[in-house]
């Protein structure tokens, strides 16, 4: 048997790091080492919750499930029945949204043995059966991590539609050359929404991103430039909604008044979905992407519209396994570079706390490295740090000459150097 250290969830706000037996792999599974783990909303949702969460099984006060759904690494040991298809030293990603036979169940919520936060897992064999199990080429393992969450901004563009009103036939995807606008988006998904519409194969003509955070917008444009946008052939506009005097039609006025084909809501704030309905165009389309933790939150929307102008709503709640194999295609071949949503990076010592207090801590995505033993620290603050601590004070020069970003050296250096857990 081999030992590992992972995080599990007991019940509603208990979670504990602890070390445990892994079970004999068997013949129709996989064992794995997980390297990089990114933490999801979904996660602290899921610890709040315990037992009565959707994906969570009734038994974990007996039966604790690892946590933890946006994980990379690497595949030690494969049972016979997947031999053809993967071998020990394989790089892997898990599109955690497994659907087998028709059930919730899916890996970082509902199982024993497989989850981003710890350190080896068993990979089962319905994870390989629903074809979730992806390679995953590249010696960068924080990129595999953030290919879940890339593949849930992937998903809104394909699941947004248009109407045919000749033919009553839907088209998929966002209109080719038309108008975006991505509302309170200068966070972590709303730059790799940024960064998608700008080099992904169907882009908008106009792209307007919104949000009420002058700080937030600037950093925004700093790393999601409209120099780049504009070579990729888009119109990219940055719009501080509480600067304008109205915003309804400062963001009309910049479509010429007809409006967007396509608006993407990413904070689950009333005013917002109903400002994004107000500036939607003839067949509009709004994608509500944020996920609420209210089950009772509503907005106003406007019907006549849906009846006279054809408007409509629709929304995901994750990406399938294509959309993580396009996230994945796209961030090797450098199309995507979603680096700009990491704000904290931490050891495995660090998720309790992270996952218990997500709702509470600032910036964008919190990435955990499983074999080492760190706090949660934020980029911003690395160079402060540092003053202190050698290893703060090198990742702080390495991110520094990377725009302040995450990157590739820094992670190579921190799991060279860190104290391991």
């Amino acid at each position: 048997m081999m030992k590992t250290k992972a995080v599990r969830i007991y019940g509603a706000n208990d979670i504990r790091l602890e070390e445990f037996d892994l079970p004999e792999m068997k013949d129709d599974e996989i064992l794995a080492k997980v390297v990089s783990d990114s933490v999801c909303m979904s996660s602290h949702k899921a610890v709040l919750q315990g037992a009565a969460h959707a994906r969570v099984p009734n038994d974990i006060a007996e039966n604790p499930t690892i946590i933890g759904h946006e994980f990379c690494g690497e595949i030690l040991a494969v049972g016979k029945k997947w031999q053809h298809k993967f071998k020990a030293g394989d790089g892997f990603a898990i599109q955690p949204a497994i659907g087998y036979q028709g059930k919730l169940d899916a890996p970082g919520y509902s199982y024993r043995f497989v989850g981003g936060n710890s350190q080896y897992v068993i990979i089962p064999n319905e994870v390989m059966e629903c074809d979730c199990l992806l390679r995953y080429d590249n010696d960068t393992y924080f990129y595999g991590s953030l290919a879940e969450p890339v593949s849930c901004i992937v998903a809104g563009y394909h699941t947004n539609y248009h109407t045919n009103n000749s033919t009553h036939l839907h088209t998929m995807g966002i209109v080719e050359g038309g108008n975006t606008i991505l509302m309170a988006a200068a966070g972590p998904m709303g730059l790799g929404a940024i960064d998608y519409a700008i080099h992904c194969d169907r882009k908008p003509a106009l792209l307007v991103v919104t949000d009420i955070d002058t700080a937030r917008l600037d950093r925004a444009a700093s790393i999601m430039t409209v120099e780049e946008a504009a070579k990729n052939g888009v119109k990219l506009v940055y719009v501080n909604t509480n600067e304008v005097e109205n915003a309804h039609d400062y963001l009309m006025e910049l479509t010429g008044g007809k409006g967007y084909d396509d608006a993407f809501v990413y904070a689950p704030v009333k005013p917002v979905v109903e400002l994004a309905d107000s500036v939607l165009g003839f067949d509009g389309c709004l994608n509500f992407f944020a996920g609420p933790t209210n089950p009772a939150f509503s907005a106003n929307f406007n019907f006549y519209k849906v009846h006279y102008s054809f408007t409509h709503i629709c929304g995901n709640s994750g990406g399938n396994t294509a959309d993580m194999i396009e996230s994945i295609e796209m961030m090797n071949d450098g199309r995507l570079n979603p680096t700009a949503m990491i704000t904290h990076v931490g050891g495995l010592d660090a998720v309790v706390d992270t996952v218990i207090n997500l709702d509470k801590i600032p910036g964008g995505k919190k990435l955990i490295y499983n074999f080492i033993s760190m706090p949660l620290v934020a980029l911003a603050d690395l160079a402060e740090l540092g003053k202190e601590n050698a290893l703060y004070r090198e990742l702080a020069k390495i991110v520094e000459n990377n725009n302040g970003l995450w990157c590739a050296e820094a992670e190579k250096y921190l799991l060279a150097n860190a104290k391991p857990i």
